[in-house]
């Protein structure tokens, strides 16, 4: 879910749409999007506070088989939440759930990390080393 969560919402639906599989759901809550706060830690391990909100958009699916799947994503791709809730139930079948992660999630981390991987160069790319020359003074 994690890799669904992150995923552009074009390419999880072009790789959903080659799997095939239209499977018959009901709405169960949603698709809809609200705020979270975010919060952050002082010098990453201190005391907490509110660093600010985020929007994020939720969607939960009941298959006819009665299986039930729900999503969290950020931003307010209605669809893409609701896509992944629909694969979250799917992924209760055993058999379902080895075709999505081969067929679907392995792709999207594949892409995720090329993507991490661009931000990571493109970052370093700018990076300022900076030095201090000791004055002869002292």
């Amino acid at each position: 879910m994690a890799v669904l969560a992150r995923a552009e919402g074009k390419q999880l639906r072009e790789l959903w749409g080659g799997l095939g599989i239209d499977p018959a759901f009901e709405m169960v809550r949603g698709p809809e999007t609200g705020l979270a706060t975010v919060r952050g830690r002082i010098s990453g391990d201190g005391a907490p506070f509110n660093f600010g909100d985020v929007t994020v958009t939720r969607a939960s699916v009941r298959l006819q088989d009665g299986a039930v799947g729900h999503a969290y994503r950020l931003g307010r791709d209605q669809g893409a939440a609701r896509l992944c809730a629909v694969i979250d139930a799917l992924a209760d079948d055993a058999a379902m759930a080895a075709t999505i992660d081969s067929r679907l999630v392995e792709p999207l981390r594949e892409a995720l990390a090329a993507r991490d991987r661009q931000r990571q160069a493109e970052t370093a790319a700018t990076k300022v080393d900076f030095f201090t020359l000791v004055r002869g003074e002292d």
